[in-house]
């Protein structure tokens, strides 16, 4: 059964954010060494896009495309959640 499509932007904050959280918690290593080398974008790019484009397909396209809950997501729950790692980008 497919998946309704969000319209609201609280479900899409919340889908970007559940996503987020998601690549957060299975790719931990792969966010410390990408932080402590400043590469995080570069070491997560095929992880990022293949949640970028479940929430695309998840959330109406006047929202995905008028919005940057996606990557606002991202910097929340991945980067902001990681002050604490060691790294010359902070």
């Amino acid at each position: 059964m497919p998946h309704q499509i969000i319209t609201t932007p609280e479900a899409a904050i919340r889908l970007a954010r559940a996503i987020a959280s998601d690549l957060s918690l299975y790719n931990e290593e792969k966010i410390v060494g990408g932080i402590q080398h400043d590469n995080l974008f570069d070491v997560l790019k095929d992880e990022i896009e293949e949640g970028r484009q479940l929430y695309q397909s998840r959330v109406s396209p006047d929202l995905f495309s008028k919005t940057n809950f996606y990557d606002r997501a991202l910097v929340d729950i991945i980067v902001k959640s990681k002050g604490h790692i060691k790294s010359k980008i902070w």
